[in-house]
């Protein structure tokens, strides 16, 4: 997603006590905003940033002429083969990852001391038929070119035709099939990071290919999911903040709704959609997001910006949340204890408001609709929304953030909380 972001949350004064609201940025692993008008400084959508690929130096590259095929193309149904692909276990799917991280790892290199070329990617594929792991290596610009159709040769001399489903960075989908067109199950991404041309970390990935999807898949992401918050709050609780078990829910929904493609939303299958992000859980686990950067710096499974994070860790001393800022984010459960404590204080505050337990007591506004809001843009600006709109409050809340509770809700109904929680 190509977006904004707010970068506030300011002092808002309930009662005359100033109390502090930060803004916590959420991320997709990629929101593309189509909407040409102009942006809304309240609102923000979430990006994975990858600087453009540089012009290959002196690398070797397979021999492929790439050529954009018709994205609008109606789906293939699915084949026998694929079906069966299907059913395998997220227990198998784990071990045949760990398996090609591991075969990944021990390639040789050229030199000791020779930083990995930045122009390339490689790609980890399971055969079916033979449990054999092969491996592709696809330039890093085709690689990030949606619709992209290459005809390459594995790393065991089989012919493939590799086709890029989605283009974001590391959590591009593809698909593979050989000649016969029997599907390879894409395992594992090995994608260099860079910034600013210059090369940071080999990143491991694994996006929700579509031979990887299973309703098993589904539910254990929305196991891993749901077991995270819970301990995160129940760890504040030790350490002496009792987050409400109301806005413990609302956190498991936002931890989707958070990473959920504007476009695609409305676009796509929604419910699809949704199991795909939890799919992105099960198949991550805690490298979940790990690379999800917005261009205000907010990352990771929450993306919440440098500042909102060291407020509420000095506001929250006991909380013990790490004071590395980008290790913050990237360490789930610490990340998700910021999560909880912004969502406990900026609760307090609102609660707090005249106009905002009006809203409640006349329900023309819920805890939910104002947490999400309040989570998507300013906090700070909804007890004047609601005084100046009243029941119409809704109308007058950045366009993004409109999209953001539209999200929020169709997920709740379509994922109904029996299976969330």
């Amino acid at each position: 997603m190509a977006r904004r972001f707010c970068e506030m949350n300011k002092r808002m004064k309930t009662k005359g006590i100033v109390t502090t609201l930060a803004v916590i940025l959420g991320a997709s692993a990629a929101h593309a905003q189509t909407d040409q008008r102009p942006l809304d400084p309240d609102s923000r959508v979430r990006s994975i940033v990858i600087s453009p690929p540089a012009k290959p130096v002196g690398s070797p590259s397979p021999v492929v002429q790439p050529r954009v095929a018709n994205t609008q193309a109606a789906p293939r149904p699915l084949s026998a083969e694929e079906k069966e692909i299907g059913r395998l276990s997220p227990g198998k799917i784990h071990t045949k990852i760990t398996e090609a991280k591991r075969l990944m790892r021990s390639r040789p290199s050229l030199t000791s001391i020779t930083s990995p070329t930045l122009d390339y990617v490689t790609l980890a594929a399971l055969q079916m038929d033979t449990g054999q792991i092969h491996q592709l290596t696809v330039s890093k610009q085709s690689f990030l070119a949606r619709g992209t159709e290459l005809m390459l040769t594995t790393s065991l001399g089989t012919p493939v035709q590799l086709r890029i489903v989605r283009a974001n960075g590391v959590n591009t989908a593809v698909t593979i099939f050989d000649q016969q067109g029997r599907s390879l199950v894409p395992l594992l991404v090995e994608f260099p990071i860079e910034k600013r041309g210059v090369f940071r970390e080999l990143a491991y990935y694994t996006s929700a290919h579509p031979a990887l999807l299973s309703p098993d898949l589904v539910k254990a992401g929305q196991t891993y999911v749901n077991t995270m918050v819970d301990l995160a709050a129940k760890r504040l609780r030790d350490k002496g903040t009792n987050v409400s078990p109301h806005l413990v829910a609302i956190a498991k929904r936002l931890c989707v709704v958070e990473h959920t493609d504007h476009e695609r939303f409305r676009m796509e299958n929604r419910t699809a959609l949704f199991e795909e992000i939890y799919s992105l859980y099960a198949l991550n686990e805690l490298d979940t997001y790990r690379y999800s950067v917005s261009s205000a710096g907010a990352g990771g499974m929450v993306q919440m910006i440098p500042w909102a994070y060291q407020l509420e860790r000095r506001s929250h001393p006991a909380a013990g949340l790490n004071p590395d800022f980008v290790a913050g984010m990237r360490n789930h459960g610490n990340a998700l204890e910021a999560m909880l404590l912004y969502m406990h204080d900026t609760w307090n505050d609102l609660a707090a408001n005249e106009d905002v337990k009006y809203a409640l007591d006349q329900k023309f506004a819920t805890e939910w609709e104002l947490m999400a809001a309040g989570y998507n843009s300013n906090a700070a600006k909804l007890p004047g929304y609601i005084q100046r709109g009243g029941s119409a409050w809704r109308t007058l809340i950045p366009r993004e953030t409109q999209i953001y509770l539209q999200i929020y809700r169709s997920f709740d109904s379509l994922l109904p909380a029996r299976k969330q929680d």
